[in-house]
């Protein structure tokens, strides 16, 4: 049976391993807005809502669906995908959005050029690797988050003119939103806390 004494100290040491544990992910993720290289992706609007955490908007881009015939080191032979990550080289088009260049299952043969950028995604086995089919990774920024009655209006906009996601990304390939644009307009950016 445990002493009063140790029943403080215990909780005390628990409590501070998680105050600890949710300052760590939320300063790597600040990290990532704060550091990151920006780029912009054109999205596709797919239909919002969320009964727990509000409006929201599910977002695909131009990068959402990648044409095998973009991925560079397939062995010879390979027909599925396994379930592992996959690295999208991005360079900036002449209308400001970044577009894949080329890809590579695990690791990139070399870092990305001072005007081009990598993201990662994850890509779930069994995906198609015939020279024309496409797969879809995540890259775990398909889902932005709105004020209550904002994302019915914005999903609706979406759908008659361009919008686009201004994204940060990590020298390892991770991607956090960092805002939601209408053109050149910021409609809703991320706090870094």
């Amino acid at each position: 049976m445990m002493t009063g004494k140790r029943l403080i100290i215990s909780a005390l040491v628990l409590s501070l391993v998680q105050i600890g544990f949710l300052s760590w992910i939320i300063a790597g993720r600040a990290a990532i807005l704060r550091n990151g290289k920006e780029v912009l992706l054109k999205v596709e609007p797919i239909d919002p809502r969320d009964l727990l955490r509000g409006d929201y908007i599910l977002l695909g881009y131009d990068i959402s669906r990648i044409p095998v015939k973009l991925i560079a080191n397939i062995p010879a032979g390979k027909l599925t995908t396994d379930d592992t990550s996959l690295v999208v080289r991005l360079k900036k088009g002449a209308d400001g959005y970044w577009l894949a260049t080329t890809a590579w299952f695990g690791q990139a043969p070399s870092p990305a050029g001072p005007d081009e950028a990598d993201i990662v995604g994850k890509v779930a086995s069994g995906w198609d690797l015939g020279s024309d089919a496409t797969i879809a990774p995540d890259y775990g920024i398909e889902r932005f988050y709105l004020p209550e009655g904002e994302g019915m209006p914005i999903q609706n906009d979406m759908r008659v003119r361009p919008f686009g996601i201004r994204v940060a990304l990590a020298a390892n390939g991770t991607a956090q939103i960092k805002a939601l644009m209408d053109g050149d307009k910021t409609l809703f950016e991320e706090p870094l806390y």
